[in-house]
């Protein structure tokens, strides 16, 4: 019985040792280095004013790298179904610019505030830039002109054999 005991005993020693050895050993970092690229914008917002309804909705952001590895966008992402962007798929240099485009559809009459997010491997991480203004409803045609060569209105006068 005494050996038994002593042979758990020293079993237990060894799988304590080994453990605390396994615990003092440095961590290993599997995480990937940060990346030394980042974005900067020439402006955040892009604001519409007054346009009219079914106007050009396009608009444009400039970007620039200014960290020291290429800038890769990994997606570009409107709120809405109305507002499309449209973001380089190369690689953006150190020091070098780039363009997001951006596309709403200006058949909805009313005031916009939409943003795009912009997804990328910029120390600075997720950027959102926005559209606003307001789209004003275009002027409704008329289908029958007025004025003095307009035809009378009403049925035709029927005229009868006299």
């Amino acid at each position: 019985m005494k050996k038994i005991v002593l042979t758990l005993g020293i079993l237990s020693l060894f799988a304590f040792n080994a453990i605390s050895q396994e615990a003092a050993k440095p961590a290993t970092s599997t995480v990937a280095p940060a990346s030394q690229a980042d974005i900067k914008f020439d402006k955040m917002v892009h604001d519409y004013g007054t346009i009219k309804q079914s106007a050009d909705g396009g608009c444009e952001f400039t970007f620039k790298n200014t960290g020291k590895e290429p800038l890769i966008i990994t997606n570009c992402q409107g709120s809405c179904g109305c507002t499309v962007p449209s973001c380089p798929k190369e690689p953006i240099l150190p020091g070098k610019t780039g363009v997001i485009k951006v596309h709403y559809d200006t058949k909805r009459v009313g005031p916009i505030s939409k943003t795009v997010t912009v997804q990328s491997n910029a120390i600075s991480g997720t950027q959102t830039i926005q559209i606003k203004g307001t789209v004003e409803a275009a002027p409704v045609e008329e289908q029958f002109p007025t004025g003095g060569n307009a035809p009378k209105s009403g049925a035709p006068v029927e005229k009868g054999n006299n």
